[in-house]
C-alpha cells in the first residue's frame, strides 16, 4: 500500500481558500459542470443540480455546517479563487467503512483556461493536509483513463492504482433484439445464490465497497429478505442465463435511485454471450420503468459482450489509493 509523506504544513497558496458553503455552491457547480458535462451519467447531473439547490437553501447551509463529515455533498474541500472568480476546485468527501473514516478526493476540476499552472496539485496537496489534520490515514480518488496528465500528478504524489471500472449505459427497449443462441434465460433460481455471490465478490470487490450504501444481501433468497424487501416496496428483477444445466451468469437490477442500476455476476470461463444475452432481456422488461439503464463492470473483462447488447461507455475511471 502506498504512503504519502506531507510536511508538517503543507505550502500556502494565495488563491487556495476552504470551500464556503453559504456563497461557493453554484460557482462550484458551475465549474463541475463545465470539466465533466460530456461524461455525467444521471446522477452526475442530479449531483450538480444537489449542489445548486443546496447553495440557495438557507435552512440546508444552517444544518449543513454541522455536518461537513456525514453528509456525501461537497461541504468539505478547497477552491482557487482570482479576484472572486473560482477557478479550480477539489471536494473531500468522507465515507465510513468497517468502522473505518475513508475520505474521498473528488470534483477536481481546472477552468480550461486555466490548466498547467500547478492549481489542481496545489488544490490536491492542500486537501491531503486536510486528511491529514483530521488523522484519516485511507484516502481515495478516481481519474478517468483518457487523462494522462491528472493520473501522472496523482502518482507522483503518491497514489497507487487499485481497479479501472467502466460505466455503461443503454436505452430500455422493448424491441430490443434477442440474441442467436442456445443459452436460456430464466429467473434466479435460489439455489444459485452462492455461486451468484462469489462472482459478485470478485467483480464488485469489498476493497471498494466503502462508497455504496447499500449491500448485495438484498439479493439474497429466503423469506425474511423477501418480507424486507416487500415491506420498502424495492422491486429488484434477476435473471440467470444457463447452458443447458450449467448456469453461465446472472444479472441483477436494484432500483436505488443511482446510476448503476444493473450488476453482472460471471465467472471466468463464462460464456460471453450470456452476459450479452441477459442484458438484452433486461433492455426489453425494464422498458416501461426505466429509460435508460446503466451498468458498471471492471474493464476489459466482457467489454465486447457489453457492446453487443447495445450499451456505450460513458468513461473508464481508474481508482486510486494512498495511505498518509
Amino acid at each position: 500500500m502506498s504512503s504519502i509523506t506531507i510536511p508538517a504544513r503543507a505550502e500556502q497558496h494565495p488563491h487556495v481558500r476552504a470551500l464556503s458553503i453559504l456563497r461557493d455552491l453554484p460557482a462550484v457547480a458551475d465549474l463541475i459542470e463545465m470539466c465533466f458535462s460530456s461524461t455525467m451519467d444521471n446522477e452526475g447531473k442530479r449531483y450538480v443540480q444537489d449542489m445548486r439547490r443546496a447553495g440557495k437553501d438557507n435552512t440546508f447551509v444552517q444544518w449543513a455546517s454541522r455536518a461537513a463529515e456525514t453528509t456525501s455533498l461537497p461541504l468539505s474541500g478547497y477552491v482557487w479563487d482570482e479576484n472572486g472568480k473560482i477557478i479550480g476546485n477539489t471536494s473531500l468527501v468522507p465515507f465510513r467503512h468497517n468502522k473505518q473514516r475513508t475520505y474521498l478526493i473528488a470534483n477536481v476540476a481546472v477552468h480550461p483556461e486555466h490548466r498547467r499552472k500547478g492549481i489542481a496539485r496545489a488544490l490536491t496537496e492542500r486537501a491531503l493536509q486536510q486528511a491529514r489534520e483530521k488523522k484519516v490515514n485511507n484516502i481515495w480518488l478516481h481519474v478517468r483513463d483518457d487523462n494522462p496528465g491528472a493520473l501522472d500528478l496523482y502518482t507522483k504524489l503518491g497514489f497507487v492504482e487499485r481497479a479501472r471500472r467502466t460505466t455503461w449505459q443503454a436505452t430500455a427497449d422493448s424491441h430490443a433484439p434477442s440474441l442467436n443462441t442456445d443459452i436460456a434465460i430464466t429467473n434466479r433460481y435460489p439455489r444459485d445464490w452462492q455461486t451468484q455471490s462469489n462472482w459478485l465478490s470478485r467483480l464488485y470487490p469489498d476493497s471498494l465497497a466503502w462508497h455504496r450504501n447499500w449491500s448485495f444481501n438484498s439479493l439474497r433468497p429466503g423469506l425474511w429478505n423477501w418480507l424486507y424487501l416487500l415491506f420498502f416496496d424495492m422491486n429488484i428483477r434477476q435473471w440467470a442465463a444457463f447452458r443447458k444445466d450449467k448456469l453461465e451468469a446472472t444479472l441483477s437490477w436494484i432500483p436505488s435511485g443511482r446510476g448503476e442500476s444493473l450488476f453482472v455476476a460471471a465467472g471466468e470461463r463464462s460464456d460471453p454471450d450470456a452476459v450479452t444475452a441477459l442484458l438484452l432481456q433486461a433492455r426489453r422488461d425494464l422498458a416501461h420503468s426505466q429509460q435508460n439503464i446503466t451498468l458498471e463492470f471492471p474493464s476489459s473483462e466482457f467489454d465486447g459482450a457489453i457492446l453487443a447488447a447495445g450499451f456505450k461507455s460513458l468513461r473508464t475511471l481508474i481508482w486510486m489509493q494512498a495511505t498518509l
